[in-house]
């Protein structure tokens, strides 16, 4: 069970209890041979629910012998996951519960506010983007909107991009443009890209997302996007909607500033775990995407995944697996392939969900572990020309996780070859592949799809998240926190202070001065930090930071 976690109620939630006969893991067939029978192919081959994917692991070696070990560990984690439902503190650093599964099922909420805030909040995220597409709410300068700028960073931006990316076509409602740095030539890049798309800036609404209000990427690509719109003769916060949490920086501002709308962000749901709330759901409603079938697919994954028998909860044997590959230490890498273009930013999405979930210096009980697990990926067939020959001959530090989808497009296939289509080819490389690392003694999972629709793709992030929480449960460390990106943070505070105490000494000094003089009259002992600074300060000649010579030996001063 999870230690630091206190239970809010008494009522429990209730697990999925379905379940095949024991007998049916009895005598378990191993695995020998260079493939599968289809017979053992079959017995490994785990439906999820009534969402239509399904988990084959037949190609995971020593699974089959590991899962009678791992099963105390996996029991230990379902439990404790049914205690995280019901409401317990999981995140103890900022005493707040962790609900993001009570986004789809309002009804498991450890409270009736909770509840009707969760309902509420859907409800006026539809009513709202019936109120943009209708007209009803009318952009100032535009006959009507056609585009969505999105600022945000991290989950407030990786979940919008996965939906945005995998569901969108040519007839959405409003086209997504998204803002996720705070890199000033990306921005120019971005802001020519609206003027030049329909409407322009004028027909474009804004949406900027930050629970907290001050996330410094976040802040900074609204006061640039406010900046461009002031150039354009515009009024950024009449064009402006925010999702943020109640009483912060940004809620106090988009009030008092009279912005169209604002969403909620509730504490008990992290950012990577968001895009099911209003963070992900609002976007999503704007482009015309069918936001319930996506809760829907989640809620019905999060039936399949509360399954008490392991063996047959599709999210337990996920995370068993990745135990198992990476000997409960993350030793090994997970690869992501989808055989499919619209997944391509899964891996991405995946790489936030994971790593910083799953990559924690300290387990529960405080001991130093360096828990982790590496997510990196592209997509099939591309990577048949990229880095599969390293996946078959290479360092075998590796397991893969294809995702594999059933139907290859909508409407009639073209052939292009005697009885093949381009989709027979894709299912050809996907196969060959996997054969191919089997045999060289290199595991791969396989999560199969129907399709890439928006209940397909709820469910598949569902099962993500519920698999996340199950393997940190079973290393015994902390899902729900970050401390290690918060540190970033606080030292990217210290970098910019020093700047600020250097342009300072710049201003006061009557010859140029190297990076060595100017952090000691700064009071800093961080000479590097120093030079790094005033480097960058000297290539942007707005700065008005003149660099004499060149190298460590610099000069720097200032106009």
């Amino acid at each position: 069970m999870l230690a630091a976690i206190r239970l809010r109620r008494a009522c429990p939630v209730p697990l999925n209890t379905s379940t095949q006969p024991s007998t049916y893991w009895e005598g378990l067939e191993p695995m020998t041979g260079s493939q599968p029978t289809f017979e053992q192919f079959a017995a490994r081959l785990t439906p999820a629910g009534a969402t239509g994917l399904a988990i084959d692991w037949s190609r995971i070696p020593g699974l089959s012998e590991a899962l009678p070990t791992l099963r105390p560990k996996l029991d230990a984690a379902l439990t404790s996951m049914r205690e995280l439902e019901a409401g317990a503190i999981a995140n103890p650093d900022e005493n707040r519960m962790v609900g993001h599964y009570w986004l789809r099922a309002p009804e498991m909420a450890p409270s009736a506010d909770i509840t009707q805030e969760i309902q509420a909040t859907v409800a006026r995220i539809h009513q709202f983007a019936t109120d943009i597409h209708s007209g009803r709410i009318a952009p100032p300068e535009a006959p009507g909107w056609k585009n969505v700028l999105l600022i945000g960073i991290g989950g407030s931006a990786l979940g919008p991009q996965l939906v945005h990316d995998a569901l969108g076509t040519g007839r959405d409602r409003l086209r997504l443009f998204f803002c996720d740095n705070t890199d000033p030539d990306g921005m120019d890049r971005l802001f020519e890209e609206i003027a030049a798309a329909e409407g322009g800036l004028a027909a474009t609404l804004v949406v900027v997302i930050s629970k907290s209000g001050g996330t410094k990427e976040t802040r900074n690509g609204q006061v640039e996007v406010s900046h461009a719109w002031r150039r354009a003769g515009l009024d950024m916060t009449r064009q402006a909607v925010a999702v943020t949490g109640e009483g912060s920086a940004l809620d106090k501002q988009a009030r008092a500033e009279k912005w169209l709308e604002v969403f909620p962000m509730w504490d008990w749901v992290g950012g990577r775990t968001s895009v099911l709330s209003a963070v992900g759901l609002l976007p999503a409603a704007l482009q015309g995407l069918p936001i319930d079938r996506l809760l829907e697919g989640a809620r019905l994954m999060d039936e399949a995944t509360r399954v008490v028998n392991p063996l047959v909860n599709p999210a337990a044997l996920l995370a068993a697996a990745w135990h198992h590959e990476g000997g409960g230490r993350g030793a090994r890498d997970m690869v992501i392939l989808p055989y499919k273009d619209r997944l391509l930013l899964m891996s991405r999405y995946l790489q936030q969900l994971v790593m910083e979930s799953i990559g924690k210096e300290k387990d529960l009980a405080g001991r130093v572990v360096h828990q982790g697990l590496a997510v990196y990926g592209n997509k099939g067939s591309t990577d048949q020309h990229a880095y599969v020959q390293q996946l078959r001959d290479g360092l075998h530090n590796f397991f893969v996780t294809f995702l594999q989808v059933d139907l290859d497009r909508h409407g009639d296939a073209a052939l292009v070859e005697t009885d093949t289509t381009s989709g027979d080819f894709l299912l050809g490389f996907y196969l060959g592949t996997r054969r191919a690392l089997y045999e060289n003694g290199r595991g791969s999972l396989t999560i199969r799809m129907p399709d890439v629709s928006a209940f397909s793709l709820g469910a598949l992030i569902a099962l993500f998240e519920r698999a996340v929480g199950l393997y940190a449960f079973m290393i015994g460390i902390n899902a729900y926190h970050q401390p290690g990106v918060e540190a970033g943070k606080k030292a990217a505070g210290e970098v910019i202070e020093l700047q600020r105490r250097l342009l300072a000494e710049l201003r006061n000094v009557s010859a140029p001065a190297t990076a060595v003089e100017l952090a000691k009259a700064a009071g800093s002992d961080d000479v590097e930090t120093a030079w790094h600074i005033l480097e960058h300060l000297a290539a942007n000649a707005g700065r008005g930071v003149r660099r004499h010579g060149s190298g460590v030996e610099a000069r720097y001063s200032i106009r």
